[in-house]
Formats: C-alpha cells, sequence, structure tokens
C-alpha cells in the first residue's frame, strides 16, 4: 500500500525549485534590501559623527549622550578626555566617546 502521493513526492525531490538554489534569492534579495536601506546609512552616520567628534574645538555647543547641552572649554589632544562648560563657572571633564551631536559654534 502506497501512503505518499505523487504531489508529496514531486515536491521531495525538488520539483518546481529544481535544486534549491533559486529558494535562496528571496533572501538574498531581502538581505540586499536590508543592507542598503539600514545597514548603510547607519555606517555613514556614525563615520560622519566619529569625524565630527575628533575635529571638535574649543567653542562648539555639543549633545552628550547623558543629554547634556555643554559647550567645549578645552580639547586635551592626545586624550580622550574634553573639558566643557555645562553651566556658568561649572565645567566637567567628558570622554569623546559619550559625545552623541556636534551642533556647532556656541553663541
Amino acid at each position: 500500500m502506497n501512503f505518499i502521493s505523487s504531489a508529496y513526492a514531486q515536491d521531495a525531490s525538488g520539483g518546481m525549485f529544481g535544486s534549491g538554489g533559486v529558494a535562496v534569492l528571496p533572501y538574498l534579495l531581502i538581505f540586499v534590501v536590508f543592507y542598503f536601506l539600514m545597514i548603510r546609512p547607519q555606517q555613514q552616520q556614525q563615520k560622519a559623527l566619529k569625524a565630527a567628534v575628533a575635529a571638535v574645538k574649543r567653542g562648539d555647543r555639543v549633545l552628550t549622550a547623558g543629554g547634556i547641552i555643554a559647550t567645549v572649554q578645552k580639547v586635551k589632544e592626545g586624550s580622550n578626555e574634553i573639558e566643557v562648560d555645562i553651566a556658568p563657572n561649572v565645567r566637567v571633564t567628558v570622554l569623546r566617546d559619550t559625545i552623541s551631536s556636534v551642533m556647532g559654534e556656541a553663541k
């Protein structure tokens, strides 16, 4: 007695997709679209932020990862630290890595 229909037998042997190589194409297409819409723009944004943080100078306004808007007072060359003014006569030292945005010159 044969319990497997011919439709299931044909599908198990490859059927319409041949050896299965065509079945990978939709996943490859999804990855390519995902790369160009999500990954690549984020990498470019990170590169631009890194360049802006490296070029920060005295008088620039910055936004820290903690949400503090500060004015750069002293840039320590060769160091990862920047001294910023968060209020009149209140200076703190922050790491360059904690700067999430450079807003330009202070007014």
